[in-house]
């Protein structure tokens, strides 16, 4: 496994004063770990990005801090929205024991189902969890998806060729990739046309005209103030007949 080195220098701006630092072309680090104080080091842009381009965070990486060698895993490289590097972490290492980490999934290989236009080749996952000596550490592990020919076929991570040494920990269930239908531009469009008929006709179903009398239909009358719902004629009281008193 090739190993990278990189050098560094003790910090001493720290909090909001990193910000001159960075404007320097410089980045604030920390080196940590179970068996060391953590240590603000900083070091420049420059050197970072050519070594973590290539290490990136699985990579073996000896720091160079004044005298001492200190080997390491670069961690939680922090960026903002224009992707420019604010701020990394650095994982001291004991060589002889093993370390747990996430490593990336390079795919080749060009699937038969894309290639006889039968299918779409859909990436579900980027990266899976190892545990490895740090000196086992692959850089990346290949995943082969030229026999992918049907729809529905599948790659797993209990199918992934595991290097020597590592230890995949990833749920073996979690698929990795997988060949998806192929839709048409036409039968999108016809989908999108239907799905907006659709919403139209509910939309209209559900309006009411809030005060409109309902017209009668054909042969119906339309029943007149006073008349009860349902009644043919008015109701009325009959009175009972007065008695006649002798006198």
């Amino acid at each position: 496994m090739k190993r990278y080195s990189l050098k560094v220098e003790k910090r001493t701006e720290l909090g909001k004063a990193v910000k001159k630092l960075r404007r320097e072309g410089v980045i604030p680090a920390n080196i940590y770990g179970k068996d060391i104080k953590s240590q603000a080091v900083q070091v420049t842009l420059k050197d970072f990005m050519q070594v973590y381009v290539e290490a990136g965070e699985t990579g073996l990486v000896d720091v160079k801090l004044g005298k001492d060698t200190i080997p390491v895993l670069i961690h939680n490289v922090h960026t903002n929205y224009k992707e420019n590097v604010l701020h990394a972490d650095l994982f001291k290492v004991n060589l002889k024991e093993k370390v747990k980490t996430m490593v990336p999934l390079e795919f080749t290989g060009e699937s038969k189902a894309v290639v006889d236009k039968i299918g779409l080749l859909m990436y579900i996952v980027s990266e899976v969890e190892v545990e490895a000596f740090p000196t086992d550490l692959p850089e990346n592990i290949s995943v082969d998806v030229a026999h992918l020919a049907n729809i529905d076929e599948q790659i797993t991570v209990g199918d992934l060729k595991r290097p020597e040494g590592v230890e995949i920990l990833s749920d073996a269930a979690q698929v990795v990739a997988k060949i998806g239908e192929l839709i048409s531009k036409e039968a999108q469009e016809q989908a999108a046309e239907e799905a907006a008929a659709a919403e139209a006709a509910a939309a209209e179903s559900a309006e009411t005209v809030e005060g409109e009398a309902v017209e009668p239909k054909e042969g119906e009358e339309t029943p007149s103030e006073g008349e009860q719902k349902g009644s043919a004629e008015p109701v009325t009281e009959e009175k009972a007949p007065e008695e006649k008193q002798e006198g």
